[in-house]
């Protein structure tokens, strides 16, 4: 048994055996088609309003043990929350290059793209209605909830990549991804076995993105080695990936999931005139933390203001996934002197309390000061 993983414990030739197999349909039986190792999910021909544990099921078992990545199509099969959405995010670029002068992130250089941190929220802050729309989506609430369970925190960053953009090196992503190999090696080998079990990786496709235009580039089952976390930035497995990599093109509208442990990198865009845009969800479980701090609160006021009309015109399924994107679903940590569990085991969450507040009809300056004396409780 080993308890802790070393870098130089790693082998390209075990780790070949992995990611040289073959999904097949037997592994996939909701799966529409396979693409290059990728099952490909039909949001259309899905029933996702009845019992879905067995698909989510699947999709648990599709992101653990067999390729590590899957793709919705036609998850919005309205696409003009999403038209709309990009629309937001457009005007959010231009008003942040203006404040930063266009500075680069660490993706890539100045002018070969643009990122908005924290794009949830700002969308929120933006517009309650669109990001009802955006994020009351039951495909990806289900995914979300196949791989996390309920009450999962979801953050998303938009990433607008321009023709000449320059492809990403192969890795993996938060938590230990985000480490250097040497601190990596530090934490307990089970760790490294339950770092990818507290997050998602998603992205949903804001315009149609065909291979030339650079979708992200997937190593599937490459999630399955257990040294990957020590071992992606080694030469030689960086090169194995450059050689063997797949591409799956998107269509606008389409959602896909992969594991944070699933070797990944962004395409280059060596199209002509294709503006790559997607939103990039970094969806974390109750149980960890999230990579981005988000003002919940705020959010959760906003979207109470649109989901208490008549007006917002989403099915019950779609207030309770968008309410899940918005709203803190977990009641730790707390101010247990303050804010101790009532008639249970656990207080009441922001998202019950939204939840309960629209079962009541309660007035939204009611439900305003509910939210704000919630947050005060929890204060140390």
């Amino acid at each position: 048994m080993q308890s802790y993983l070393s870098p130089q414990d790693c082998d390209l030739m075990q780790f070949t055996q992995h990611v040289e197999r073959q999904l097949i349909p037997q592994d996939v039986p909701h799966a529409h088609d396979i693409q290059r190792n990728v099952p490909i999910y039909d949001i259309n021909q899905l029933d996702l309003t009845g019992d879905t544990q067995e698909i989510k099921a699947e999709w648990a078992d599709v992101l653990r043990n067999t390729a590590g990545v899957l793709v919705l199509k036609n998850a919005y099969a309205d696409t003009k929350c999403i038209d709309a959405a990009t629309a937001i995010y457009a005007q959010i670029i231009v008003d942040e290059r203006t404040v930063s002068g266009g500075k680069p992130d660490h993706f890539a250089a100045s002018g070969a793209n643009d990122r908005i941190w924290n794009s949830a929220q700002k969308l929120c802050q933006y517009d309650p209605l669109v990001f009802a729309q955006y994020f009351g989506n039951v495909a990806v609430d289900t995914a979300c909830q196949a791989w996390l369970g309920p009450n999962y925190q979801l953050t998303a960053q938009v990433n607008l990549v321009r023709p000449g953009g320059a492809a990403q090196s192969p890795h993996r992503d938060y938590h230990l991804g985000f480490q250097p190999a040497a601190v990596a090696a530090t934490y307990p080998a089970h760790v490294h076995d339950f770092s990818p079990m507290l997050t998602l990786q998603g992205a949903v496709a804001h315009a149609d993105m065909p291979v030339e235009s650079g979708p992200t580039k997937f190593l599937p089952f490459s999630q399955i080695y257990r040294h990957g976390y020590v071992a992606f930035t080694q030469s030689n497995f960086q090169t194995y990936f450059e050689a063997h990599h797949i591409q799956v093109p998107l269509a606008k509208g389409d959602v896909l999931f992969f594991s944070p442990a699933l070797y990944h990198a962004g395409g280059a865009n060596v199209s002509r005139d294709i503006q790559r845009m997607a939103n990039l969800l970094q969806v974390s479980s109750a149980f960890g933390r999230a990579m981005e701090t988000i003002d919940r609160r705020d959010m959760t006021r906003r979207l109470y203001q649109v989901l208490s009309t008549e007006s917002h015109c989403l099915s019950p399924s779609q207030v309770d996934a968008a309410i899940s994107a918005c709203a803190e679903g977990y009641s730790f940590p707390t101010n247990l002197d303050t804010d101790p569990p009532i008639g249970g085991l656990a207080p009441e969450t922001q998202a019950a309390l939204c939840r309960r507040a629209l079962s009541s009809c309660m007035p939204q300056a009611e439900f305003e000061a509910a939210l704000n004396a919630q947050v005060m409780r929890k204060q140390a």
